[in-house]
């Protein structure tokens, strides 16, 4: 819904502020020209921190601002969970103000691919007993118990950080649900033993009765340490989120695209072939951290059974996506699967959103038919010598 002009263009500079705000939100999405056939990316990001309502950072009233300065600032807006919603493609955006400080507010599109707006204002995320410090990256599913939940990570100052330490945290999954995106329950922090937890995502099904979810634990708030991996657990009630039977279903691999640390992204889709999964790794580089996308799938029938994970990246930051707060950076949490298309929601360099589209058929056969994790430069060079070899005759 563009910004209309209205009393409040009195404050000084307001009707460029309306327009450029209107030719922003207006402005269509076209797909690059360049594909891999397995996905397709778009020109323009969905959504910046320039999507931000103007009457979330000016004071509009013009005698209280008669200067038309901005108040708050949106520094970046990113890692959004996804769902569809009564029509309307959702995604529930963490933006984070100058002040540093995150929080989500829910961004709505007619297509999915450009037009996201804002809705009128963030989330009032209501809090537990300690409040949270901060929160991001949330993870929307809609579980078949009916609600929509909301997985995020909360972070809080350590308790034990030694004197004149303001930056050491503790990391923990904040729990959410809703049936209407608007009217938010707050459920205890997830209940686990087996170090801090940022990286947390609900299976959308029972599992025997249980719920079921994707863990990553780590011994740091940022350093992973003797954990990491994709974990899988269960919980029995989630109103008492206690995970149990705990266990690593994917591992971080030496010298590998998640050699240091990897995670499950959004939650996985459903395919005839198995669950369809999407997550990020994370390697370590001359230049620094870089975190790209990656793909694998599980068994119908043991959601924890890796059947199928290609060898190489899914999808890396392209030269534009390099730049930002946090360089050489891709992170996912969300994506919609709609009649066989996806629409994949994923972040940039913790600054902007993007989206991507493919289809259940292309990723499947991606996932099934990429060369399979091996982990050595002989095998890498065999895989290309066996292509060629199959397609003598045909080049």
């Amino acid at each position: 819904m563009a910004i209309n002009n209205t009393e409040a263009s009195t404050i000084k500079g307001y009707d460029q502020l309306i327009e450029n705000y209107n030719n922003l939100v207006n402005k269509p999405n076209s797909p690059v020209k360049e594909n891999n056939g397995v996905y397709q990316r778009y020109q323009n990001p969905v959504v910046t921190a320039k999507h931000a309502p103007i009457h979330w950072k000016y004071d509009l009233n013009p005698e209280t601002n008669p200067l038309g300065l901005e108040r708050i600032g949106i520094n970046a807006t990113f890692n959004p969970g996804a769902i569809k919603f009564e029509g309307k493609y959702l995604l529930a955006v963490r933006v984070e103000g100058n002040d540093r400080k995150s929080f989500f507010a829910i961004a709505e599109s007619p297509n999915g691919i450009d037009k996201f707006e804002f809705w009128d204002k963030p989330i009032q995320l209501p809090q537990t007993e300690e409040p949270d410090t901060n929160v991001y990256d949330m993870r929307l599913t809609l579980h078949e118990d009916g609600w929509i939940y909301g997985i995020f990570c909360t972070e809080r100052k350590d308790p034990d950080a030694p004197a004149g330490d303001t930056s050491a945290a503790v990391a923990n999954a904040g729990i959410v649900r809703t049936k209407n995106l608007k009217d938010w329950e707050r459920l205890p922090d997830l209940i686990s033993n087996t170090g801090q937890q940022r990286n947390v995502v609900l299976h959308p099904e029972f599992v025997d009765g249980k719920y079921a979810v994707y863990t990553r634990p780590q011994d740091g708030f940022i350093n992973v340490g003797s954990g990491g991996g994709i974990g899988l657990g269960y919980i029995k009630n989630m109103e008492n989120p206690v995970v149990e039977d705990e266990k690593i279903i994917n591992q971080k691999v030496y010298h590998t695209i998640y050699e240091l640390k990897n995670g499950q992204g959004p939650a996985p889709i459903k395919t005839k072939e198995g669950w369809l999964r999407l997550a990020h790794g994370v390697r370590n580089t001359a230049g620094g951290l870089r975190y790209t996308l990656y793909m694998f799938m599980t068994s119908l029938e043991d959601i924890g059974k890796v059947t199928h994970q290609p060898s190489g990246y899914f999808m890396a930051p392209n030269y534009k996506e390099t730049v930002g707060d946090v360089p050489n950076v891709l992170f996912v949490n969300g994506w919609i699967e709609e009649e066989g298309n996806v629409f994949i929601y994923y972040a940039s360099s913790d600054t902007r959103c993007h989206v991507a589209t493919s289809t259940v058929e292309k990723l499947v056969d991606f996932v099934k038919n990429s060369p399979q994790k091996d982990f050595t430069s002989v095998a890498s060079v065999n895989s290309i010598v066996q292509l060629v070899d199959k397609n003598k005759g045909r080049y």
